[in-house]
């Protein structure tokens, strides 16, 4: 059996969580998120805790009984204290600027600024021209809208300029010798 999936979610005051067959309403002080649970997984709750259950041992349900209880999981973290991706920028000439907390206007090297509008539930922050913070309820979208704006400059190899993950390693190349 899944040792993720067995795992028991304790729901924290504060927290109202909704099953209604197979859908589930997470409602707290930052926000309110609903899934669907996938196939024949069934999620119960008794006395603040919550458990996700499978029927049987078939591979669809297997795979399905650590996700199901991993998703709901980051909705409970999610509407209690968020979620948060922090990316860096690397390269002279190069910074974000944040117009409002739902648009963010970036200057990487093109010819013209790019301007990224966050989805609803996501906000970000500057707190250098050079530091981006994406932050929001649900982990899915905000790592989405990371790795989108990631995508808009990559780091380079040969001098890592561009938009990486705070933390994140870029391995380098040697680039060109001269005589």
């Amino acid at each position: 059996m899944s040792r993720i999936g067995r795992a028991p979610i304790t729901v924290p005051a504060g927290v109202e969580v909704k099953l209604d067959g197979p859908k589930v309403s997470v409602k707290g002080p930052k926000g309110n998120l609903d899934w669907e649970v996938p196939g024949a997984i069934t999620i119960s709750q008794d006395a603040g805790v919550i458990t996700v259950d499978r029927p049987n041992d078939e591979r669809q349900n297997r795979a399905l009984h650590g996700l199901a209880r991993t998703l709901v999981n980051n909705m409970v973290v999610g509407v209690t204290e968020g979620f948060r991706k922090d990316l860096e920028i690397v390269g002279v000439g190069y910074r974000a600027n944040l117009k409002s907390p739902t648009t963010l206007e970036l200057a990487l090297g093109f010819s013209h600024p790019v301007v990224v509008n966050a989805p609803d539930g996501v906000t970000f922050e500057t707190p250098t021209n050079t530091q981006i913070g994406v932050i929001g309820i649900d982990k899915e979208l905000v790592g989405q809208v990371a790795a989108n704006i990631r995508k808009i400059r990559k780091p380079e190899p040969y001098k890592g300029k561009g938009v990486r993950y705070k933390d994140e390693r870029v391995l380098r190349k040697a680039g060109k010798t001269g005589k």
